[in-house]
């Protein structure tokens, strides 16, 4: 009986080791799948088949629109001779793994803007992974010529493999587009490339304006958009038809020495107002209405000759600013060197004499407007926050120092608790928008 015993203990012991030993080798196999899951490949399986890049064809390029529209690589902005200060700007590529062919031996080709330098070392590395023992190879870079090409600015260059093979150059145009090339064209004998400027600015994504456009301060006076500062009180209009300073809150976007394209309006009267193609401006299309709220926003692009402006003229009497609305007689694109987007607690800035929205891009001031909500609410709960500082330091007078000046008929105005104490002046618009000399608008 005992050696029995001894027997059976001994194999329910071997038959507890043994799934024991079945049980870690299933783990470990579970283990070793999964940390090939985790790896480059995403799973079990060795092999992933990676994406197909498509190469272009004779003729076509990418994008599918001019080179010097804005989508692309914008337009020339000037040839770039060996004495212009801007030809400092240009750098050197002395990237081994890239050919230059420089026949005139002055090293010309090899300069180019630092943008089209990145792109150009970039599509070296992916021409070498893709043909081993092909180099990438420049025909013509920056030139000093007559004309209107990018060449002329180091923002273009002509490439083909180092084998010369044809059949390449449909593949190597579509691994220019993925070096990130603005546009790229696939021509008979060459491949050619250029990139944006390196101050240009996508106006699809932002309104401003120029930074000689003209503003007035809380105090009269007239001064240029690029030295405006946050804080500041500029003349706005607000939505109950009221001309009166408003504080600049921030700046949506502020650049001296970025270039873009501008949008100019000119009125009947002599006015213009100067904005980035999707600027909002005020519109007046329902003269029949009288209520300020019915002048439509739109973009300065969709301005056309004819359509009226709002606008500020002076006055007579007891109002000194008023307003009224002027037509377009003409409209034209310039190119400008600053962009500036001040954000007011009125969402809305007067510049150049004429009204205009401070949002861009989105269609709908009203909208943009809301969206902005947080940050007007934080500065009123700051300027709340300081009065009520001061009072707790001044228990004995009832209003600072820089109180409200009076305005109009010399009754004093409650001050707007987001305008700044020494520069309020409330205008109370009275016959304010004439057209053709008939008052729209009136307050009694």
């Amino acid at each position: 009986m005992r050696n029995g015993g001894d027997g059976g203990g001994v194999v329910a012991v071997a038959s507890r080791y043994r799934w024991r030993y079945t049980l870690t080798l299933i783990v470990c196999m579970m283990a070793a799948v999964a940390v090939e899951g985790c790896g480059p490949l995403r799973g079990p399986s060795k092999f992933r088949n990676p994406r197909k890049m498509k190469p272009l064809v004779f003729q076509q390029h990418e994008p599918n629109v001019s080179e010097y529209s804005i989508t692309a690589s914008g337009p020339p902005e000037g040839r770039v001779q060996r004495n212009d200060s801007r030809f400092m700007e240009l750098v050197p590529n002395y990237n081994a793994d890239i050919e230059f062919k420089d026949d005139e031996g002055t090293g010309a080709d090899r300069l180019m803007t630092q943008r089209c330098k990145e792109k150009l070392n970039t599509l070296a590395i992916s021409v070498m992974n893709l043909w081993p023992n092909v180099r990438l190879r420049v025909i013509d870079g920056w030139v000093d010529r007559a004309g209107s090409s990018l060449h002329n600015e180091g923002r273009a260059v002509d490439i083909t493999t180092s084998d010369r093979d044809k059949s390449k150059y449909g593949m190597l145009a579509r691994l220019a587009v993925e070096a990130g090339f603005d546009w790229v064209n696939y021509n008979r004998r060459y491949i050619h490339c250029s990139c944006k400027s390196e101050t240009k600015i996508n106006t699809r994504t932002m309104g401003c304006f120029p930074g000689d456009s003209v503003v007035t301060t809380g105090a009269g006076v007239k001064k240029p958009m690029k030295d405006l500062r946050v804080g500041e009180s500029v003349l706005a209009l607000s939505a109950d038809g009221m001309l009166r300073p408003s504080e600049v809150l921030l700046f949506l976007d502020r650049s001296e020495t970025a270039r873009t394209e501008y949008v100019t309006l000119v009125t009947d009267a002599g006015k213009s107002i100067t904005a980035t193609p999707t600027h909002l401006v005020l519109r007046w299309e329902k003269p029949e209405r009288s209520q300020i709220r019915h002048a439509n926003p739109v973009y300065a692009k969709s301005v056309r000759v004819n359509d009226t402006l709002l606008t500020v003229v002076d006055g007579s009497g007891g109002n000194k600013l008023r307003l009224r609305t002027e037509r377009v007689v003409a409209v034209s694109r310039t190119q400008k060197a600053g962009l500036y987007a001040p954000l007011t607690v009125d969402g809305t800035v007067v510049v150049d004499d004429v009204v205009a929205s401070c949002y861009a891009v989105i269609d709908s001031h009203w909208l943009a407007h809301l969206a902005f909500l947080p940050v007007r609410a934080m500065a009123a709960a700051r300027a709340s926050l300081y009065g009520l500082v001061w009072r707790l330091g001044h228990p004995l007078q009832d209003a600072p120092p820089s109180s409200s000046p009076p305005c109009g008929r010399g009754q004093a105005r409650r001050r707007h608790p987001l305008v700044p104490a020494d520069a309020v002046r409330h205008i109370r618009l009275r016959d304010t928008v004439q057209l053709d000399g008939h008052a729209l608008i009136r307050h009694t």
